[in-house]
């Protein structure tokens, strides 16, 4: 099985400015092809710093692939660098300059002496088209191995992957004779970690070697991913994971590693069915969960978020009596939120939620971390109260799961 590793260059990333998303991405994407990710670095962007990386990853690897330090900047150094490291200059490549010119057509002011520098690239790489940016895809070979080199935009990197590297890989150097990677993920929740590793403990002392589980715990959600690398047949595999699925069927929501918005979303599209929301203490993070995935608007309507209570009164009808009897994070004025904006947006289901997520305005009968969720559904609504936790991200992050997770179980229940 050949092994790969990532480089991700530049100093933002070292200092915290940008976060490096990149790898788990292109992680997810290389096990996805069969290929198994080794290592992953960050670089400044030093030549030093950058030749160490390569030599190590080299000695290691048989696929390495950097993001970053492509730009027209004096602090990208990546191309120079790279001359220096496979003994090459700098040419001009004209179909890299024709690609700049037809992509900043519209926009001439950017065509000026540092853009120029774009289409200089190392003389003895392979160059690849960057269909969305200037920066061109670098592919080196040393030995039997092999470099690959894209920007470190996201949104680029991600194109020059599945347009690009990954065939490339696919058609030059990937092992024909390396067994599959397999992997199968089953989501549970409702009990902690340590009770589940006690749940499984027989399972996993009787897997064999070649097989690996994994718990990824997040938000209240037990992520449980059977792992094999080219050690078990798909066969074999679904004869574990069903052993998995059956220990943990009081506890199993999912049985994909699918985000658990896109689960509710996929149902209520199947159904041709639709929801709302109405959030407080959430603050739109559960419209924007519902809304972030490509085709949202088939079931995902809108949102009213009401964090203020004028806004509870006036846009969502709850009566000022019932805030001043119960309070805003009571089960009384959720239900009138959830059942409200349903009515109001014409939706087949609604979600509210409101809570205190701190750090301060809790008190002794309602604690920072209390939050109360609300479901309506055309069968009726129901309400749910929950303690989860002190840290405001937290707080917001579960409760937004605690949402989606009961709308599975009351989806579930219609089926």
């Amino acid at each position: 099985m050949k092994k790969c590793e990532i480089i991700t260059i530049g100093d933002e990333l070292l200092i915290g400015q940008v976060v490096d998303t990149n790898s788990a991405w292109m992680a997810e994407k290389l096990n996805e092809n069969g290929i198994e990710l080794f290592q992953i670095t960050s670089v400044h962007d030093d030549r030093e710093h950058i030749i160490a990386a390569l030599n190590e990853a080299f000695s290691r690897a048989d696929i390495v692939l950097t993001t970053g330090g492509l730009g027209p900047t004096k602090d990208d150094i990546t191309k120079q660098v790279l001359c220096e490291y496979f003994d090459t200059q700098l040419i001009e490549d004209t179909s890299v300059r024709a690609h700049i010119h037809e992509l900043y057509k519209e926009r001439p002011d950017v065509l000026n002496r540092l853009t120029a520098t774009q289409w200089l690239v190392p003389q003895n790489a392979e160059i690849l088209p960057n269909r969305v940016g200037s920066a061109p895809l670098m592919v080196f070979h040393k030995d039997d191995k092999l470099l690959a080199c894209m920007p470190g935009v996201p949104y680029e990197m991600k194109i020059a992957m599945e347009e690009q590297i990954l065939p490339y890989i696919e058609s030059r150097i990937k092992s024909q004779e390396s067994g599959e990677i397999i992997h199968r993920t089953l989501q549970v929740t409702g009990i902690a970690e340590s009770s589940l590793a006690i749940l499984l403990e027989n399972f996993e002392n009787s897997m064999p070697a070649g097989l690996h589980l994994a718990y990824l715990p997040k938000d209240g959600i037990i992520r449980l991913r059977l792992s094999s690398y080219g050690e078990l047949t798909e066969t074999q595999m679904t004869q574990y994971f069903d052993q998995l699925k059956e220990l943990t069927k009081d506890y199993l929501i999912a049985e994909t590693d699918d985000p658990i918005e896109v689960i509710v979303g996929n149902i209520l599209k199947a159904r041709h069915q639709t929801i709302a929301t109405a959030e407080s203490c959430t603050g739109g993070k559960l419209a924007s969960l519902l809304n972030k995935h490509a085709g949202s608007s088939a079931f995902y309507f809108g949102s009213i978020i009401s964090y203020d209570n004028s806004v509870k009164e006036h846009l969502l009808g709850v009566p000022e009596e019932m805030i001043k009897a119960h309070g805003v994070v009571s089960e009384e004025v959720v239900r009138v939120m959830a059942e409200s904006v349903r009515k109001q947006i014409g939706t087949d289901y609604a979600i509210a939620t409101s809570g205190i997520a701190g750090p301060t305005g809790g008190s002794k009968e309602k604690p920072v971390g209390t939050v109360w969720i609300a479901w309506a559904t055309p069968e009726g609504t129901t309400a749910e109260c929950f303690h989860l936790g002190k840290l405001r991200e937290q707080i917001t992050d579960r409760a937004c799961m605690k949402a989606l997770v009961g709308m599975i179980k009351r989806l579930e229940v219609r089926s």
